[in-house]
């Protein structure tokens, strides 16, 4: 029988091994700042719609896009902000080049 803790070790542990990081504070960390950079999205969101007149009761294709095009770089950057704060820059650095090369390769795809 399992004992208390070890699935959330488990856990800890397979993702840092997925991340390659060297020790599960490291990966505790790496999720401390994702939290950070999730509640700081959440909070800058709405002042940011309600800045441009947006209503964001109800859903809709102008706030979607608008979600992607202004919310989701500025939660790059943040990440990036946060990584800094705590120790972590070199590793969402490396994170943020991915997402960046993947993101050039999927517009280079559809121009073909």
């Amino acid at each position: 029988m399992n004992e208390p803790g070890t699935n959330k070790t488990n856990f800890l542990k397979k993702l840092q091994t997925k991340w390659k990081l060297k020790s599960l504070w490291q990966v505790a960390l790496v999720l401390v700042v994702f939290a950070c950079t999730g509640f700081t999205i959440l909070l800058i969101k709405q002042p940011i719609f309600d800045f441009l007149g947006l209503d964001t009761t109800e859903g809709s294709f102008l706030k979607t896009l608008l979600y992607l095009l202004l919310v989701l770089p500025l939660y790059q950057v943040f990440l990036l902000i946060y990584g800094f704060i705590f120790g972590q820059f070199a590793f969402f650095w490396e994170k943020e080049k991915q997402f960046f090369r993947r993101m050039a390769r999927l517009f280079s795809r559809n121009k073909k």
